[in-house]
């Protein structure tokens, strides 16, 4: 066919489909007899017409042919065995994935059946066009997304096939990378039918070669260019799809023992070879490993992995070394707090690091800040002997360096900084300022992403600095901030969360400066129905005091901004959403309480959209109930649970208690002895904050002691786990317990954790708490050395044994100890 022609007929096509969208096919008999004679012609050319102007109205109006589909789907089963007509497989594999995702019960075993020769139809447009095969293979992610049963029967012979392409170095990049993302979307749907059939090996097997290939010589993988950006832009190859995509799916959502069990000789192997593109691969891996499962190396290998991402930065080929940064930022970034307890030996050595970078190379230096950011944001006071090497080498950053990507990198590591420094960066605080200020006032485009990483960090030093060092500058701030979005139009900008921050701020702030910064938030407000990128401010905005927002426009910005988190909640497919919708809600719901709830329906909304996430979080898969699920699940689980003690403090406990009584069963299910640690910890953990939720609120105390009965031996057994911060969970939860319910439970609470035989129901023995051997056990167990929050809980214990047994705490030794 010449191209002219061929140009014509796909103009014809469209303008077919355009008159599909405003003439049903039915009232178009000709379309229909053009269709059906063409695309069973004898002729191939004319096969080739007449599936290409099926595809293009197929694709403009698919649903009025919905009669037809099985008609469809009987053709395109013949058309699927015209190996020598890659032009017409291509049409119709177009054809099949437009019409996929209408398609109903009655389709499915037609569907079902052509997916063997829909497997060698694509083998055979590799061969033809490896443009077309590979925008027809988002045939198999339609089917998968669609209805996932309908690859089920033949998922091996589907992974053999994208793996044989993704392994293939003959073939384009974007058609291996297709392959091999498809594998790893249906690791995603369909995790435990992989296990099933034995075919997480052969996949490790062969993406492993894809991940440790070396480049062609003398060119390099695109993160390891000098000039690289460090965007992640030039990251779509199979080298980053094997890696940063499918072990990473892998690690999200398989159990960590059955996937390190084959998986971690392989990285071992790579990270002692002498190829440095092996170590770099080794690394890689580890890298991808530590969000997905995180519980498992925190608690089992963490300091071994750390050991060898750290010796590999000292490695003699540079490509390693920028693969050890990669690791230990994702590590620092999802290993915490545990990490964090590294500190002595991480900080020397990435602040030497970074002294040492060639900031040419701007890649490299990208993943060096990137380390170092993730781990000092949590560092918290423990930063401190290391402010002044840091804040030194962020300046000079700023004042020396004439490249703006590291200029952006310092500046967003200044927040990082501030995030754990707080008060104590106020003597660095007036040059920070200055260039931040000066880096607003700019308009050219090359400065917009400085810029915008500016008002990030500007945001994050409104919020830890002080208000006494910010309040003079929180109006000059939010003008500046407003005058980038008069004069620029870029969204980031705009949407920007410096404005709330700056909110924070002003509380305390001297009348007239506030006055002046209460007009800049009357200009925000009049530039924020046209935006909708300010829906993120609208969140913020929620997050103030009351009395510093006026009630009507809270409420009217809750009842916009509620609705979206519970649509995207149910809604949502991409877990890591879901989980950043609950964490927003949450915070939401802390900050404003019962204003939350003013709208009668919303807490039956929010209670079972919680209780729904509970549930994903710990769905199981073709009744598949004994296999651990993933810690990815357990993440959800926890986002979700974390609303619901939210929850028992703004209302009245009697309002709560009928959903509090459908999510208990879902929550105390978790505690069993055969699910997971992070399960059991997050049941008790759960369970002991919505009982100190129900301590502070009308009728609470009524509600926790009705509520004892189920609650104490679900705790009581959390006491005797073998995990310890279950048993401590456990310990907390009967102390929030006794506190809320008082008299009915605190003694049974007690011995039912110090006598055996409980659970025969025998309690005749119970006998007075033996107070005055716990109490100095307790005591001698103090100051606390971890989780300074529980301060106030051992405080306000001290305090009621010092009202009711005021000679058990004067006691000369209790008191030594005390004191």
């Amino acid at each position: 066919m010449q191209e002219s022609e061929h140009t014509v007929q796909h103009s014809l096509s469209q303008l077919c489909a355009v008159m599909v969208k405003h003439e049903t096919p039915d009232r178009w008999p000709a379309l229909l007899q053009l269709l059906n004679q063409s695309t069973k012609s004898s002729n191939p050319h004319d096969r080739q017409v007449g599936l290409l102007l099926l595809n293009k109205v197929m694709e403009s109006n698919p649903e009025p042919f919905k009669p037809h589909y099985c008609q469809l789907l009987q053709l395109f089963s013949t058309v699927l065995q015209d190996h020598n007509n890659p032009t017409a497989l291509y049409y119709c594999i177009l054809t099949l994935t437009a019409i996929t995702a209408y398609t109903g019960t009655e389709e499915m075993n037609l569907m079902r059946s052509i997916i063997p020769s829909l497997i060698v139809a694509l083998k055979h447009l590799i061969k033809a066009d490896q443009d077309q095969a590979s925008e027809a293979m988002e045939v198999f992610n339609e089917l998968m997304e669609s209805e996932v049963s309908i690859i089920v029967p033949h998922v091996t012979d589907m992974v053999h096939f994208c793996l044989e392409v993704g392994s293939d170095t003959t073939l384009s990049d974007s058609l291996r990378v297709k392959a091999l993302s498809c594998i790893a979307f249906l690791i995603k749907l369909k995790s435990k039918t992989v296990l099933k059939q034995k075919l997480l090996n052969p996949i490790l097997q062969a993406i492993f070669p894809v991940l440790v290939a070396a480049p062609p010589p003398g060119e390099h993988d695109p993160e390891d260019e000098e000039d690289d950006s460090g965007d992640g832009s030039d990251n779509d190859n199979p080298k980053h799809c094997a890696a940063q995509v499918i072990i990473d799916t892998m690690a999200l959502h398989m159990p960590p023992e059955k996937l390190f069990q084959q998986l971690m000789p392989l990285a071992q192997a790579c990270l002692t070879s002498e190829n440095p593109y092996q170590r770099k691969g080794g690394l890689m891996c580890l890298a991808v490993l530590a969000e997905g499962c995180a519980d498992h190396i925190r608690t089992k290998m963490l300091s071994s992995m750390l050991q060898t991402v750290c010796q590999s930065l000292s490695d003699s080929n540079q490509v390693v070394r920028s693969a050890g940064l990669f690791a230990l930022g994702q590590f620092s970034e999802h290993l915490q707090p545990e990490v964090s307890k590294y500190c002595s030996d991480l900080m020397p050595l990435l602040l030497g690091y970074l002294s040492s970078c060639n900031q040419a190379k701007v890649g490299h230096v990208t993943k060096a800040f990137y380390a170092l950011e993730n781990f000092m944001e949590n560092l918290g006071a423990d930063i401190e002997p290391y402010l002044p090497t840091l804040m030194e080498t962020m300046l000079s950053a700023l004042n020396n360096t004439e490249n703006l990507k590291i200029k952006e990198l310092a500046v967003s590591a200044i927040g990082a900084i501030a995030n754990a420094a707080k008060e104590l960066l106020v003597p660095y605080f007036p040059p920070v300022i200055e260039s931040l200020k000066g880096f607003l006032t700019t308009t050219t485009e090359e400065m917009r992403s400085l810029q915008t990483q500016s008002l990030d960090t500007l945001s994050v030093l409104a919020r830890t600095i002080g208000n006494d060092v910010f309040s003079p500058l929180a109006a000059e701030c939010v003008r500046l901030g407003l005058n980038l979005t008069d004069t620029i139009d870029d969204p980031d900008l705009r949407r920007y969360h410096v404005y709330s921050s700056l909110r924070f701020s002003v509380e305390n702030a001297y009348i007239d400066e506030k006055e002046d910064a209460c007009d800049a938030l009357g200009e925000l407000y009049t530039i924020l129905n046209s935006i909708v990128e300010a829906s993120y401010l609208c969140v913020k905005l929620t997050s103030l005091h009351l009395n510093f927002m006026p009630p009507l426009a809270l409420l009217k910005l809750l009842d916009v901004v509620i609705p979206c988190f519970l649509e995207t909640v149910r809604t949502e497919q991409e877990r890591q959403v879901v989980m950043a919708v609950l964490e927003t809600m949450n915070s939401v719901i802390k900050s404003c309480k019962e204003e939350v709830f003013k709208n009668p329906s919303r807490l039956k909304e929010i209670s079972h959209v919680i209780r729904d996430a509970v549930c994903q979080g710990g769905g199981v898969d073709e009744a598949d109930d004994e296999d651990q699920q993933a810690e990815y699940d357990a993440m959800l689980l926890e986002f979700a649970g974390e609303g619901i003690p939210l929850l028992a403090s703004s209302v009245p406990a009697e309002q709560f208690a009928p959903f509090l009584n459908d999510l208990l069963p879902l929550i105390m299910s978790k505690a069993k002895s055969s699910c997971t640690v992070a399960d059991r910890s997050f049941s008790v953990g759960t369970i002991g904050e919505i009982l100190q939720a129900l301590g502070c609120v009308s009728g609470g105390r009524g509600l926790a002691g009705r509520l004892s009965n189920r609650l104490l031996p679900v705790l009581v057994a959390g006491t005797k786990d073998s995990d310890a911060e279950v048993r401590n969970n456990s310990v907390f939860g009967l102390g929030c317990l006794a506190q809320a319910a008082g008299p009915i439970v605190v003694t049974l609470a007690w011995h039912l954790a110090w006598m055996d035989g409980w659970m025969d129901g025998s309690f005749s023995q119970i006998t007075p708490c033996p107070l005055s051997q716990v109490f100095p056990a307790l005591v001698a167990r103090l100051p606390l050395k971890e989780d300074m929050e529980e301060n106030k809980t051992v405080f306000s214990c001290m305090a009621m044994l010092y009202t009711n047994s005021p000679a058990l705490v004067q006691y000369k030794y209790n008191l030594h100890l005390i004191l």
